[in-house]
Parts: C-alpha cells; structure tokens; sequence
C-alpha cells in the first residue's frame, strides 16, 4: 500500500514514515525543508521524496497522489513567536496548504482515511481538565487559530466531499529528532541544550504549571490506528494520559535552574481527556514519562548543535509575546 507523509521530514512526521515502513507500504514525503531535515529521511528504496510547499497552488502534486490509500498530513509552519510576527505566512502553509493537500487526496480513488495532525493549542486556556473534545475553541494566537482552521476545513471536506477523515489533536510532542535550530520554543530543545554546555535551565514562572507531555512514537501509533480504523469525521485527543510539571521534568533532568517571567496567553496546565480514543479507537499511550525522558537523555547529542538560550537572550525573543498576547 502507498501512503503521502506530507511534512515527513519533520520531528512528527519522520517517526510517521518510519512507522509506515516497518507496516510495509511505500511512502510519499512532501516537504519544504523549512522545518524538516534531510537526515531525517530515511535511506530506503520504499520511500520518494519531494521537496515542496503544499501552500504553493502553482504545484501539481496529482501525480503523488495516485491509488494513495492514506494520507497524513503534517506539514505546518509552528511556533508561537513567529505567528505573531508572520501571520500570512502561517495561513498560506496551514490553510492554504491544507485545503491544497486536501483537494489533490480528493482526487485520489483509493483513499481509505485523511489523517489531520490538529493541535490542543485550539482551547487556549481551558477551563475544565482533563479537557474533552468538545471544549470550548479559544485559539491564543496566530500558530493555534491556523491551525483550528485548518481541521474545520477538514472536517468540512469529510462532510461535504465524504471524504473519509480524522483530526488528531496533538498535547505536548516530544522526542527524539526534535526540531534543534532555529526560534525559541518547546522546553525540551531548551533544556536539553542547556545542559549540553552546562548553563541553567530557564524555568517559566513557578515551574508548577504541568503538560500533558507525549512521546512521539505513541503520537504517530495513534495516527496510524486511526487510519487502519472504519472511524471518519471524528475529532480525537492524543496525549499521555497524565500532566507532569516543569519542576518534575528539571529534577528527571538534572541541573541548575533559574526561574524567568511567566508568559501571558499560556495555560497553567495542559492535560487531554483521552477517553474518547481509548474507547472508539482501543487506543492507549506505551510510554510512560519518565521513560521517554531518560531516551532523550540518553540521545542528548542530537541537541549538540542547538542554539543555548539564557535570561537575556529569551526575554528578546520573547517581547513581541508579551507585547501582544499581554491583557
């Protein structure tokens, strides 16, 4: 069987290729490399790789898509900070790619399940944890609402076309070939090169806020029964099942520590109710926290080259969010 990854030489994506191939099907990558990685691409003779934006509609990518059976999709631009700044350029790759992405698997005569990979960044802050599907849609800024976009319009094809599709709402991905360059962002890249060179760990506000931290191959497992299921136009959390604070993470961790400004706009916990997957889909995470640390641990080279963030150098990267997501 053929399956298009579409952002598959990213951090999520290329543990969903690998999963792909261990299943035996061939495998489509489209990617732009702005996030993604050549070497995150794996050398086998299953695998095709295309180098492009799926927001760009001057791109024919029918040819890519013929007699696919499952497509998956998570090429999209991330972060917090730059949404803010560049607004336009996430709407064109989370939008207009997504709805681009969507009208070429249309085409597609085989296709068994669209797989969206959606983000719990849509409920902003919640108000009830752990927090269901059905939860209030409060997207914080640019990145979260695009992305919201994004899964209606899915949603809305699988209505409308009958195309046969599934939005994953992902909590708190972390693991190995996390993105290791570029803005400041998730707390792990943070972390793990601090301790790298031996600086502090910058800890944001009391370090008592929690995450519902999930390790990425448990993420892509679930992407994967969901498409091998009969279940369409469902929306499902995917998270661990548990939240852990920061606090937690830096004593698993190790290290000095110095506590920094809390930002605005960020919940004081993330934590997915995950009882809808676990009973439509038989669904359950494998890897339990601590576990999936002491893994990164163990491959902390992988940050070697990662930019090493401080006090100072956050606060500047920081100020347009405080600027903007402020009250």
């Amino acid at each position: 069987m053929k399956a298009v990854v579409t952002g598959g030489a990213g951090f999520i994506g290329s543990h969903m290729v690998d999963l792909l191939l261990k299943e035996n099907f061939e495998v489509v990558i489209i990617d732009s490399l702005v996030n993604g990685r050549l070497d995150n691409i794996p050398k086998n003779p299953n695998v095709k790789f295309i180098q492009a934006d799926i927001g760009d509609y001057s791109i024919n990518f029918d040819s890519y898509f013929e007699d696919v059976s499952y497509v998956f999709h998570f090429a999209a631009m991330a972060d917090i900070v730059p949404s803010i700044n560049n607004p336009l350029i996430y709407h064109k790759s989370n939008v207009d790619g997504t709805i681009n992405v969507l009208e070429v698997a249309k085409k597609s005569k085989n296709l068994k399940k669209f797989v969206y990979a959606a983000s719990s960044s849509c409920y902003g802050i919640p108000d009830t944890y752990p927090t269901l599907e059905n939860s209030p849609i409060n997207p914080e800024y640019p990145y979260a609402h695009t992305k919201r976009i994004g899964e209606e319009y899915v949603l809305h094809w699988g209505q409308v076309y009958k195309l046969p599709v599934v939005s994953m709402r992902f909590f708190n991905v972390y693991g190995l070939r996390h993105r290791t360059s570029g803005t400041y962002g998730a707390v792990f890249g943070v972390f793990l090169a601090q301790l790298l060179n031996n600086k502090p760990l910058t800890i944001v506000g009391d370090g008592e806020q929690t995450r519902d931290f999930t390790f990425v191959t448990d993420v892509v497992d679930a992407c994967y029964t969901a498409a091998k299921s009969n279940i369409t136009n469902e929306i499902f959390n995917v998270g661990s099942d548990n939240t852990y604070s920061i606090n937690y993470l830096v004593e698993l961790l190790g290290g000095e520590k110095v506590y920094i400004p809390k930002r605005p706009g960020e919940p004081d916990c993330t934590y997915a109710d995950i009882s809808k997957i676990k009973k439509m889909l038989n669904w359950a995470p494998k890897v339990s926290f601590e576990e999936g640390v002491k893994i990164m641990l163990e491959n902390i080279e992988q940050w070697r080259e990662s930019p090493v963030w401080n006090e100072s150098s956050i606060q500047t990267a920081t100020q347009d969010w405080f600027k903007y997501l402020g009250k």
